[in-house]
């Protein structure tokens, strides 16, 4: 079976596309929680799919590579990365943006997301794998008050359209999720006056990302943007 890790795995997005890729990947479930981790991997199992459970900080770089080289002791290869976990930070005025926080925004937004690539590119080159990279709408627009997320999000973007480029011809490939508004405790701080009830759920998300993996995806980086109800926008 087909290895898949899955960041942010403990709930929300990151944890229906673990549930959702497990009827056909084996599952490494990665999140600082681990009770949530628990409840997903009981979830997985109980739909008859199998999974393991790392409890991980991704603020420590040497915990990702140390989760890496464990990976790589047991596996030849792996087939899909998803960097899913991040961080919103708090909404306010940049000049007023706390410097701790925004560097905290920074480390987990962008820089963990380029060590777990780095870390695990030897098997990803091995399985001719793919990054799957979780990003949003405000990438791509200046957002009032949203300076430390918005910037990660963009600067993931670029650092992951690069590195689709390099590996073209290597046969590793990139797809850049942005799943627009879905119901997360995430969107819930962001939008706290929002009926979530008017967004579609995480599984709807996962549903769509798996169906574009399984077409197939062509060499370098393809871009997969959802609106609000889950239908495909025009890229």
């Amino acid at each position: 079976m087909r290895l898949a890790l899955v960041t942010g795995a403990s709930r929300g997005i990151g944890r229906a596309l673990a549930e959702r890729l497990s009827a056909t990947h084996h599952i490494l479930l990665v999140a600082r929680t681990e009770a949530g981790l628990l409840e997903a991997d009981d979830a997985i199992h109980a739909a008859g799919g199998t999974a393991t459970i790392a409890p991980l900080d991704l603020l420590d770089a040497e915990a990702i590579d140390r989760l890496a080289e464990a990976v790589a002791g047991r596996w030849e290869a792996l087939d899909l990365l998803v960097l899913n976990a991040a961080t919103l930070g708090t909404l306010a005025p940049l000049a007023h943006a706390d410097p701790k926080e925004f560097e905290r925004v920074v480390d987990l937004n962008l820089v963990a997301q380029w060590r777990l690539v780095r870390a695990f590119d030897p098997l990803l080159r091995r399985a001719r794998g793919t990054v799957v990279a979780l990003t949003s709408s405000v990438a791509r627009r200046a957002e009032p008050y949203w300076a430390p997320y918005s910037a990660t999000k963009a600067a993931l973007e670029n650092m992951m359209a690069v590195y689709a480029a390099e590996m073209q011809a290597l046969g590793v490939n990139v797809l850049l999720v942005d799943p627009g508004g879905t119901a997360t405790r995430m969107r819930a701080r962001a939008f706290p006056g929002e009926d979530p009830a008017s967004l579609k759920g995480p599984k709807v998300v996962a549903e769509r990302v798996a169906e574009r993996l399984a077409a197939g995806l062509p060499p370098g980086l393809t871009r997969l943007a959802l609106d609000r109800q889950g239908q495909q926008l025009a890229s």
